[in-house]
């Protein structure tokens, strides 16, 4: 779809009908200047050019000065992540899944914990102290003493340009009382963080070749989906996608997939997107959205369940008018016909910010078709001439809609068991931790628990190693990141046990409940597996009876209870039984046995 004349040197796409020549092919692919693209071209024909003017020369060098100052910089980064002081920073990415071959690929580094590390380094090598400042890799103290770097005590990222020259960096803080867990270098003649992107060059040449544009949140996702196989993946740069950084991303692909983290910064920050994309969008070139598992982002779903299961959520991306839908839908009772106006209005406010006459009357047709699905009863008012959202029409006419009243569903019931489980894993986790006092009573539970992701393990570890350490203690054992990430799902951090002003025994009761629902899930969830592996095309009575029993225990699991621990036990399904009953029980249990053993003539 591809069309290029070379005797008249132009280019034309049938797909994305951009068009232009030589020069503007470079500006285009290269994301540079009329005048770079002139001097690329003319480098790889061999040709000299003529002297250009003297300041845009000047400016010219003292770029180049301050690429080759970044360079230096680099390779004192790699250096240092090699020393002493940086084996924290080396467990940290080994614990995030980064060998060593992987962190050279990504060129990443350490800033060691002194004030002028860097500094001293840099002017030890003649560099002259403005160039090191107009670099961003200093700053100027206000106390009259020597300038201070920018980046201490930080794992190290290098940001480049679309043509591959270091021109920022990225620094994670090691220090969990850092101010700012990642700090970006300042902007300079070299960087500008709302028209940067991270990975840009490595991603344009991914997307070239087919392969999808993944729009992530941070270096990590970034480094953790190209080495899963998704090459084209980029990052904005610590701050809200910029209509620049858009622009740069249609020039690659014309519908990136927008993969933020799954807490509620990550969907507000979807939102935001919606939002900026609205005007900007045209025939052939729009959005599509991956909302990601609540609590997880690409990199911990690659690390838990395989490249795989980041296919299957990238696959499953919804387009902008969907997104856009569920964030003025979800989660809202639509009851009254107020209600349904303001509906009808603020859908109408988002549409009207589509400039093409063509694609606004397509998002009206398909908000409107959402519209019949929630609200139903929708024909009588076409019939009657009803528009929806149309750019002069209106909903009018027809049958009261009968509402839905909740539109959005639990996360837990709409991610399915593994994630469910994971969830409940993360409870007992995060209760326990905030809890040290209540470890001792759940030392054999803790044993027995299988875990789902590596955070939830490093953690489990750490409480059974250390029963009654704090919380500084068992960060040293199973690292920051993991703590932070049994934190940060909502129904984690919303569970009663996690309340200061919820007594121990309650606590308590909401450990041993989620214990007894996962054991009570995952017991019947292999029964179920086992009963189906044993059909070969028969079904017995007794197939029948696993199966009902398992049933009954995911039945069970699901049911709240409010009595004390002490007084239960579980049964042999998992679920929760009185012990005075589970007795009898057991007693009942084995008479049934002893029978069906004759029965059968086992």
């Amino acid at each position: 779809s591809f069309h290029v004349d070379d005797q008249k040197g132009f280019y034309y796409c049938f797909g994305c009908h951009a068009k232009g020549d030589l020069f503007s092919f470079v500006q285009e692919t290269e994301n540079v200047s009329f005048m770079e693209a002139v001097e690329i071209l003319a480098r790889e024909a061999g040709m000299t050019l003529p002297e250009r003017d003297p300041k845009a020369q000047e400016k010219a060098d003292r770029r180049t000065q301050l690429v080759e100052i970044m360079e230096v910089a680099l390779k004192f980064f790699r250096l240092q992540l090699k020393t002493g002081p940086a084996a924290e920073a080396r467990d940290y990415l080994a614990g995030r899944g980064l060998s060593d071959q992987a962190q050279t690929r990504w060129d990443i580094g350490f800033a060691p914990a002194g004030w002028q590390g860097l500094w001293d380094h840099l002017t030890g090598k003649g560099i002259a102290e403005e160039l090191i400042l107009a670099a961003g890799l200093a700053k100027p103290s206000n106390q009259g003493k020597k300038p201070y770097d920018t980046f201490r005590n930080r794992i190290i990222f290098p940001i480049r340009d679309a043509r591959g020259r270091c021109t920022a960096f990225g620094g994670r803080a090691m220090d969990p009382n850092d101010n700012a867990k990642y700090l970006n270098s300042p902007e300079t003649e070299l960087f500008d963080k709302g028209r940067s992107l991270y990975n840009h060059g490595p991603a344009r040449e991914a997307s070239g070749k087919g392969k999808p544009l993944v729009v992530a949140e941070g270096y990590m996702d970034v480094i953790a989906l190209s080495e899963a196989g998704f090459g084209a993946t980029v990052a904005p740069l610590g701050t809200a996608i910029t209509e620049d950084q858009l622009q740069l991303l249609w020039r690659m692909h014309d519908e990136p997939i927008i993969a933020l983290d799954g807490d509620t910064a990550g969907l507000r920050a979807a939102m935001r997107v919606v939002d900026l994309a609205l005007p900007l969008i045209e025939a052939g070139k729009s959005l599509r959205f991956c909302l990601m598992p609540e609590g997880l982002d690409p990199d911990d779903l690659i690390r838990a369940q395989g490249a795989g299961a980041m296919q299957r959520q990238l696959e499953a991306s919804i387009p902008l008018v969907q997104l856009l839908w569920r964030r003025e839908t979800e989660g809202k009772n639509f009851d009254s016909p107020e209600r349904k106006a303001a509906l009808d209005r603020s859908l109408r406010d988002a549409i009207r910010q589509v400039r093409d006459p063509s694609l606004r009357r397509h998002y009206g047709d398909e908000v409107n078709r959402l519209r019949q699905d929630l609200f139903g009863g929708q024909r009588a008012a076409a019939r009657t001439g009803g528009g929806g959202f149309r750019p002069r029409g209106r909903f009018g006419g027809g049958q009261a809609a009968q509402p839905m009243v909740e539109t959005k569903a639990s996360a837990l019931a709409a991610a399915g068991a593994p994630f469910e489980e994971q969830l409940r894993e993360a409870v007992i986790l995060a209760t326990l931790v905030q809890r040290p006092a209540l470890v001792t009573d759940f030392v054999a539970d803790l044993e027995r628990l299988e875990t789902s992701q590596p955070e939830h393990e490093a953690v489990r570890n750490a409480l059974i190693a250390a029963e009654d350490a704090g919380k500084d203690e068992l960060k040293r054992l199973c690292g920051a990141h993991a703590l932070e990430k049994i934190f940060a799902p909502r129904h984690v951090r919303i569970s009663p046990g996690l309340r200061p002003d919820v007594p121990d025994d309650t606590a308590q009761m909401v450990v041993a409940e989620e214990f007894a629902k996962l054991t009570a899930r995952r017991g019947a969830r292999r029964e179920i597996e086992d009963a189906l592996r044993d059909v070969e095309g028969l079904v017995d009575e007794g197939l029948t009876w696993r199966l009902g029993q398992a049933a009954e225990a995911v039945n069970q699991s699901s049911l709240g209870a409010r009595e004390d621990r002490t007084e239960y036990d579980l049964g042999p399904n998992g679920a929760r039984m009185k012990r005075d009953e589970k007795s009898a029980f057991d007693a009942l249990v084995s008479k049934i046995n002893y029978t069906k053993r004759g029965g059968r003539g086992a």
